[in-house]
C-alpha cells in the first residue's frame, strides 16, 4: 500500500478501541466476506451500485457516515435488511 492509498484508507471506526478500529476498506471488505456473497451479488443482494462496492473495497473511496451505518446493520441483520428492500420493491 503506498503512502497515498494508506491516507486515503483511514480508520473509521470512531467507536471501536484504538487497536480495534478498521478502515474503510477492511470495514467494506469484512461485512461483505462474512455474507459468504461475492461482490454481484452483495450489490445485487443490498442495492449497492457493483461500481461502488468495487471502489469501495479497493480503497479508491471511502463510504459516507450513511453507507457505512448500513453496513453494520446489513452485518448485524442481513435477512431484514433484504425482507425491508423487498418491501421497497428493490
Amino acid at each position: 500500500m503506498t503512502r497515498t492509498e494508506a491516507i486515503a484508507d483511514l480508520a473509521i471506526d470512531d467507536a471501536a478501541q484504538p487497536g480495534q478500529s478498521r478502515s474503510a476498506r477492511a470495514l467494506v471488505q469484512a461485512v461483505r466476506w462474512r455474507s459468504g456473497l461475492s461482490q454481484a451479488e452483495f450489490a445485487r443482494a443490498f442495492a449497492i451500485p457493483l461500481e461502488q462496492l468495487a471502489a469501495l473495497e479497493l480503497g479508491q473511496v471511502r463510504p459516507d457516515a450513511a453507507f457505512t451505518a448500513y453496513l453494520r446493520v446489513i452485518d448485524h441483520a442481513p435477512d431484514v435488511v433484504r425482507e425491508a428492500l423487498e418491501r421497497a420493491g428493490h
